[in-house]
């Protein structure tokens, strides 16, 4: 597997055609597809697609997979993750995030640790879990998350998913920051919902990131600016090699 991240010794312009797996840390409010079109932009290459999405209000690890590699997206899509993040309590949203208003302001103040963390352990383990609206699940072909912006609301059927770990590693009300390992389907967005439903007044995810796709890491993962800067390099060392070699010849 020919995987392109920080850690990776690149001295020469990689073969997308045949087959790279490029590590990206997303910034907020851009869109995974956004980072496959530069990808594609940058490298030249045909055929490119993500191996899983981020929400536009989410950061962190996207891993792009270009030409050969593209029928490879499976292997990571089945891999657990890691995200961190803050839950704020008290108030919700139609998104479950901060990309929507909010619509319900809510008391907070019965809400002590100890509750925090039996709703916690609520959430370890197996569970059957209902997508958002606001998500990349198609309907005849349309994405749910273009039906929720014009306020209609379909039926979802819920999916098994699993959180193998849920830390919660500071309380600072209203805000809850956690660290979660998950499978995949997993929508953190949903868990942040259903907890505060659980402690009854609501919450939404303030802030999320995805720190770990497998052995894949964010840390090793290249900034989309830093990527395109690197291949660029290489593009006009590559053509500088090309006219050389045609005015020698």
């Amino acid at each position: 597997m020919d995987t392109i991240s920080r850690t990776t010794i690149i001295d020469s312009l990689p073969d997308f055609e045949g087959g790279t797996a490029v590590l990206l840390d997303k910034a907020v409010r851009k869109s995974s597809f956004d980072l496959v079109y530069k990808v594609r932009k940058a490298s030249g290459v045909k055929k490119a697609g993500h191996a899983g999405t981020l929400d536009p209000m989410a950061t962190g690890l996207v891993i792009v997979c270009t030409g050969r590699m593209t029928k490879e997206i499976f292997r990571f899509q089945g891999m657990d993750k890691t995200y961190t993040g803050i839950i704020t309590l008290g108030r919700t949203t139609p998104s479950y995030d901060a990309e929507t208003e909010f619509n319900s302001l809510n008391n907070f103040d019965n809400v002590n640790e100890n509750e925090i963390f039996r709703t916690r352990d609520l959430f370890i383990g197996k569970m059957m879990q209902v997508p958002p609206m606001y998500s990349a699940i198609k309907r005849n072909g349309q994405a749910l998350y273009k039906f929720a912006r014009k306020g209609v609301e379909f039926e979802r059927q819920p999916r098994e998913v699993t959180l193998s770990r849920f830390e919660i590693t500071k309380v600072e009300l209203p805000d809850i920051h956690f660290e979660i390992d998950c499978s995949k389907g997993t929508y953190i967005r949903v868990i942040a919902n259903d907890f505060g439903r659980e402690l009854g007044c609501g919450a939404y995810f303030k802030a999320l990131r995805r720190t770990r796709i497998g052995d894949f890491k964010v840390e090793d993962a290249f900034l989309i600016d830093e990527f395109r800067e690197i291949i660029n390099k290489y593009s006009a060392v590559c053509s500088d090699e090309l006219t050389e070699e045609v005015i020698t010849v």
